[in-house]
């Protein structure tokens, strides 16, 4: 089959937005924006993920899954006393209409036991369970890109900022 110049540069265009939105992506429940995962170095058995999530209606993240590591949880650091800790959760409130940050130094998805080292550039299947307050489960699969720093933000704290000039 021999497709057109024209059909050729729509399909390119085509994959070019759903690799852009790969930052940002919503289900019926769950906003997902700015999420990325920090890229590894040689021998890092484990590394972060980190985005912000908005839910609808109050939800919890009650689990997370990827191909390329053995574990993936839901961590929390925190201050005790003066020892930074840093501890599994079984799930993760979101309360309606509140945007709940995964960042460094406190609630982030933990991925441990890598399968394979992750480079900047890369990309990092994940897909994110959530349970909503009837006990529905839902799932939504994300394509994070792998960085070496967290993007810029917005003055608001959400999403990945962007300049565009023509």
């Amino acid at each position: 089959m021999l497709i057109s110049f024209s059909q050729a540069r729509r399909f390119v265009f085509s994959a070019l937005v759903l690799t852009a939105s790969v930052a940002s992506a919503q289900s019926a429940a769950v906003t997902v924006e700015g999420a990325w995962a920090r890229a590894t170095v040689q021998g890092q058995r484990g590394t972060g993920a980190f985005m912000n999530l908005t839910a609808a209606q109050g939800t919890r993240l009650v689990g997370i899954s990827t191909p390329v590591a053995g574990v993936a949880e839901v961590h929390e650091m925190k201050m005790d006393g003066d020892v930074m800790t840093m501890r599994a959760v079984p799930a993760l409130d979101l309360p309606a209409g509140k945007t709940v940050q995964l960042k460094a130094g406190s609630f982030h998805l933990m991925l441990m036991d890598l399968k394979k080292p992750l480079t900047v550039g890369s990309t990092l299947p994940l897909t994110l369970i959530f349970r909503d307050g009837k006990g529905v489960e839902s799932q939504l699969a994300l394509t994070l890109p792998v960085r070496a720093t967290a993007p810029t933000v917005a003055a608001s704290g959400a999403g990945e900022k962007h300049d565009h000039k023509h």
